[in-house]
């Protein structure tokens, strides 16, 4: 069978697959070809997660190791005792906010409940973020063997799994319930 608009407007899962793929390469385009060649967006997301890890470090008692002097474009923090951590591009959540979006668009749901649970999620994925970051520095204070593997598995885990959750309760709260076909 051809795919006709009859199809795709017929079809929910084929209309949400195809605009989710439509969406994500007009996102992957504007962001490699426009927003990461200007960085504002990246630095702007890097500059705060270093923010609010440094607000959580702190208020767990940690001391930050102070940024050099007269250096531009931080990226790095950690605390008295460990070492400094880089916060790369690919690690900033600005992919991931994408993803979640493009999810959140996609799928069927009213527009209103649309946009404030897309910043509830993007605002609750950047504080996860900075949880993840915070708690890497601690982990590099006491072991820093311990940092790829947190770094690669275990905050994969937690971060991709609050994305997760946050779609399991838009499907089950807010997208419209459609019957099941045979």
């Amino acid at each position: 069978m051809p795919l006709t608009a009859t199809v795709v407007k017929g079809d929910p899962v084929v209309r949400f697959l195809l605009l989710a793929v439509v969406l994500y390469v007009g996102w992957y385009a504007l962001y490699e070809f426009v927003l990461h060649p200007m960085g504002v967006l990246d630095r702007a997301t890097i500059d705060s997660l270093i923010s609010w890890a440094s607000v959580i470090l702190t208020g767990l008692g940690y001391e930050l190791i102070p940024e050099p002097a007269n250096v531009e474009n931080i990226r790095t923090i950690g605390v008295q005792g460990g070492h400094l951590l880089w916060i790369g591009d690919p690690c900033n959540g600005v992919g991931l906010f994408a993803v979640y979006l493009i999810f959140l668009i996609a799928y069927p749901g009213p527009w209103r409940h649309k946009l404030w649970f897309g910043a509830l999620g993007l605002l609750t994925i950047h504080l996860i973020n900075a949880l993840r970051v915070a708690a890497l520095c601690i982990i590099v204070k006491y072991d820093y063997e311990l940092l790829n593997f947190n770094h690669d598995y275990t905050f994969y885990v937690v971060v991709y799994g609050w994305v997760f959750l946050l779609w399991a309760i838009w499907v089950r709260k807010f997208a419209p319930k459609t019957p099941v076909r045979a």
